[in-house]
């Protein structure tokens, strides 16, 4: 299970107007959706300095929690999928993890960097739907930063993205 809120940001969390958050890691990446209702989707994950990962993932549902199950698989049926079924350019962005205080990770996502459509995205998970419900921005100062939550609203996920940029 997926537990996670989402909301939509500008820029890195870096600079005077915001806390002190250690990076963890950086990820640049690429995504293309089989199918969005169900989400099957393949993604490259290429992290700063180390190994590259290729992710078959299925996802059921929206919102806040949600079934999820991801698979590696190997760099060829990635291609495969990606040419062979796919057939369309991938979505990139650029993945930056940094540790919370309260020893969870806010994951901000910067999409289609230099295309007119580019957005940036952040979002946290949680171990419980309570814990995710009761988690508070202002409690780490970023209530700023992290004041447009968009977790349950229509429209405001990858596959919904990719149905409008790639279809």
């Amino acid at each position: 299970m997926e537990i996670e809120r989402k909301w939509m940001v500008n820029g890195w969390p870096e600079g005077e107007n915001f806390p002190a958050l250690p990076l963890k890691e950086e990820f640049a990446m690429r995504q293309g959706y089989i199918s969005v209702r169900p989400t099957v989707r393949i993604r490259e994950e290429v992290l700063k300095g180390g190994e590259t990962a290729y992710i078959l993932c299925f996802k059921s549902g929206s919102g806040l929690a949600r079934e999820e199950i991801e698979r590696p698989i190997d760099k060829k049926l990635f291609d495969e999928l990606e040419t062979k079924i796919i057939g369309k350019p991938l979505i990139g962005k650029i993945r930056r993890s940094y540790a919370l205080p309260d020893g969870l990770v806010l994951e901000v996502n910067h999409v289609d960097e230099g295309q007119p459509t580019a957005f940036w995205y952040a979002e946290v998970e949680y171990p419980t739907v309570d814990a995710a419900r009761s988690w508070k921005p202002e409690a780490f100062g970023l209530a700023d930063y992290l004041n447009d939550d968009v977790t349950d609203q229509p429209g405001q996920s990858m596959g919904a993205y990719w149905e409008q940029t790639r279809a």
